[in-house]
């Protein structure tokens, strides 16, 4: 899976916020504020990935246990499925 649209993600003012560029401003209209782990997560779904790859680059930068990682995972990409933005 990765994101249907092109996005430039941007740190301001301490806050991570994401907008969509090129044709993507067409079908997605507004800015994504992400915390530290959804932009993290975001970064690595701009290209092609799994579900359990997602999980495993939590565990090797986050220190959380399995459960933990796969919990945060699947809420980010409900939100994502719900915003319509996964291919």
């Amino acid at each position: 899976m990765k994101l249907k649209m092109d996005f430039m993600l941007r740190k301001v003012a301490g806050y991570y916020v994401v907008v969509p560029v090129g044709e993507s401003c067409v079908d997605f209209n507004g800015m994504v504020n992400l915390n530290e782990t959804g932009a993290f997560l975001f970064q690595r779904l701009q290209q092609e990935t799994s579900r359990e790859e997602l999980i495993q680059a939590l565990l090797e930068e986050y220190e959380v246990d399995e459960a933990t990682a796969g919990q945060a995972v699947d809420g980010f990409l409900e939100k994502l499925r719900q915003a319509d933005l996964l291919a």
